[in-house]
């Protein structure tokens, strides 16, 4: 049994005895002359049942399956022993299902986890190889969201030489990208020859990676005293092009100091709106990061903060893998996985979260 499994276990049977507690508290009639505690400990109570009967149905299918497995290994009967075994494997069945049940109900629902996503995605250290990089991670990304069937749409790109990307904004459309994706916010670094090294040497560079969930008018409201809007002509920060048209916007919010500018779309209303959306999930993401530092220690992510100061992932060229250092867990097909197949990752990366959050102490 894995130490998150016994931690898991037991946090179930302190759940468990908790609602023996309360059922005794029922029990007792003097309850009745306190219609408020009587209140607040029936809907504990009735909060705690569910899982707590799961838990039982689990510990009960446990019980059965050691002692079919004994029987299978006690028995001289061979149509005995046959039976006993069998019975042993449908009781692990059930109880992994049980287990399963258990880990889904304990977990937190997170309420954004089916929202849209802006991600951002910036070059970092190595010049024009980290702007390829980046590029590289846009398609990656772009395909993933392709599978699923999801709408991809660009917000704002500053193509840097070769090819590349200095930095792109986009949002991800489509129910359960936030959930899927959130785990991608960090340092990516990648380790290969850029196509101009002429000695062949190894380079190593990083692009940073922010995953935004969206946000809606109602989870942020920000009042127009509140931000500072300047136009500028596309193409620079300073208006230097043949645009004729100030059509680029900068927004300021002034009690935070975030800026977003935005100068993809032909229109101002368009970039405007854009910037917008934009601004509306970094606030969003500010208030987030706000609240969870509020969170003890020790309920923190196994799978990582996701700061952006993190280095998360590298992927290395030279021997074909990909290893995510959060789970440790490394992927032999760089091609693939650049091509968007990133539910191996994912999954097991959920699967950290799940864990973690399952063996944490109930609050």
């Amino acid at each position: 049994m894995s130490i998150d499994r016994s931690a898991m276990m037991e946090r179930l049977g302190a759940m468990s005895a908790r609602y023996e507690e309360l059922l005794r508290a029922l029990a007792d009639p003097a309850i009745f002359a306190a219609p408020d505690r009587y209140q607040q400990v029936a809907r504990e109570q009735a909060t705690l049942a569910s899982v707590v009967s799961t838990y039982r149905e689990y510990l009960k299918a446990t019980r059965e399956m050691e002692e079919a497995a004994q029987l299978a290994r006690e028995e001289t009967d061979p149509d005995l022993r046959e039976m006993a075994r069998a019975e042993e494997v449908r009781l692990r069945g059930e109880g992994e299902m049980l287990l399963a049940r258990l880990r889904e109900a304990l977990t937190p629902k997170d309420p954004l986890a089916d929202r849209n996503i802006i991600m951002e995605i910036r070059a970092g250290a190595g010049g024009d190889e980290a702007g390829l990089f980046a590029a590289d991670l846009f398609r990656m990304y772009s395909r993933y969201a392709e599978r699923n069937r999801w709408k991809v749409e660009v917000l704002e790109r500053s193509p840097s030489e070769l090819g590349g990307f200095k930095e792109i904004v986009f949002a991800i459309q489509g129910k359960g990208a936030y959930r899927r994706l959130k785990y991608e916010s960090g340092v990516h670094r990648v380790q290969r020859v850029p196509s101009t090294e002429a000695a062949g040497r190894i380079h190593t560079s990083t692009a940073t990676i922010a995953v935004l969930p969206e946000a809606e008018e109602v989870d942020v409201r920000i009042r127009p005293d509140e931000i500072e809007i300047e136009t500028y002509r596309a193409g620079g920060a300073g208006g230097q092009n043949v645009n004729k048209v100030e059509t680029a916007v900068r927004i300021r919010h002034l009690p935070t100091g975030l800026v977003v500018a935005c100068q993809d779309e032909r229109s101002q209303h368009q970039n405007r709106e854009k910037a917008m959306r934009i601004m509306r999930a970094k606030l969003l993401e500010a208030e987030i990061q706000r609240q969870q530092e509020t969170i003890a220690k020790q309920r923190r992510q196994q799978v990582g903060s996701g700061e952006r100061s993190e280095k998360i992932r590298t992927y290395n060229f030279p021997q074909d893998r990909l290893t995510d250092h959060r789970v440790g867990m490394s992927i032999h097909d760089l091609r693939t996985v650049l091509d968007g197949k990133l539910d191996e990752l994912i999954d097991a990366l959920e699967a950290a979260e799940v864990r973690a959050l399952t063996s944490a102490p109930a609050s």
